[in-house]
């Protein structure tokens, strides 16, 4: 049985800190907060202390890059520590949000990306850091060969396989039928490659999710829509491996698992499971994310809420 809600006292306290990128990585939240007042030695305690992890690691860099500054706090640090592997890759990441919000060009991301794979070949965070980026800027070609050297150095990369997904989400059935959509393919292949542990298990999920966005974006979005979205036999079938798979094997040591509960409980939602969902919203606690629950162009926050209100009160 699912624990009851927390107080609404608490909740309120716990609502205003979400969406996150941190996600429950307490340590990256404190190294975040001094990284951000350019106090970087924390930081390169955090990366080193990471090691060869590499879901976490990509995790860690990214939200760091993300901060304010980080370009130049970097910069410094890579200054004071030219061979710094970790510097090199922060600098690269910090690069590519630059480029993304035009503060930057990619040709200087890509360069950026491209010294710090050289400085540790065995990390795929600068090939992910090239992933974003050509995720923006580049052709599916060059974004394929990117995922295709993340994936030759970690397998099950996390981050890596979500944007792929996404990406090809966005591509334009070959055959009139949605359900034949080669983002199916892509994810029933992932997840069966990978072991029984793997979150990637999830990733169908996230497939039909990405689908939905781009569906609803084309022919407009509704409660039916949805509805038949999500209660198709493929949708449903994906749905109770992704959630049984959770109840077996839940993946709490995984550094971006409540990406993949945020998902799973938007879809049980959509499929009208809402006490399933409850069971998930108890376990995502204040991590919430902002995909799916802006999905189709929706305030992510306010979808979060009320779906969260929705099924814990019918739970």
């Amino acid at each position: 049985m699912s624990p009851p809600p927390p107080p609404l006292g608490r909740t309120r306290k716990r609502d205003a800190q979400l969406f996150d990128p941190a996600l429950c990585d307490t340590e990256l939240v404190d190294v975040r907060a001094r990284f951000t007042q350019g106090r970087w030695a924390k930081a390169r305690a955090l990366l080193a202390g990471t090691g060869d992890d590499w879901d976490r690691r990509g995790h860690r860099v990214v939200v760091l890059a993300e901060t304010p500054a980080a370009l130049a706090w970097a910069r410094e640090w890579l200054l004071a520590e030219p061979e710094s592997a970790d510097a090199a890759t922060l600098l690269a990441c910090a690069s590519v949000f630059a480029a993304l919000r035009r503060k930057g060009t990619p040709e200087a991301a890509e360069e950026a990306c491209h010294r710090a794979a050289a400085l540790l070949p065995a990390d795929p965070t600068p090939w992910l850091g090239l992933l974003m980026l050509s995720r923006a800027y580049g052709s599916q070609e060059e974004f394929s060969r990117h995922f295709d050297q993340v994936r030759a150095r970690h397998r099950e990369h996390h981050h890596a396989h979500h944007l792929m997904v996404a990406r090809l989400a966005e591509h334009a059935p070959a055959a009139g039928q949605d359900p034949l959509h080669e983002v199916y393919d892509f994810a029933a292949w992932a997840a069966e490659e990978s072991p029984a542990d793997s979150p990637l298990a999830v990733l169908p999920v996230i497939a039909h999710a990405e689908r939905y966005r781009v569906l609803a974006a084309v022919h407009g979005a509704g409660p039916d829509s949805a509805a038949a979205h999500w209660s198709n036999r493929r949708a449903r079938q994906v749905l109770r491996s992704a959630f049984d798979w959770w109840l077996e094997w839940e993946r709490e040591d995984h550094p971006r698992n409540r990406v993949d509960l945020n998902f799973l409980a938007h879809a049980k939602l959509c499929e009208g499971r809402p006490a399933e969902a409850a069971a998930l919203f108890h376990r995502i606690g204040s991590h919430a994310t902002p995909a799916p629950w802006s999905y189709p162009d929706l305030d992510p926050q306010k979808a979060f809420l009320a779906a969260r209100s929705a099924a814990l009160g019918t739970a």
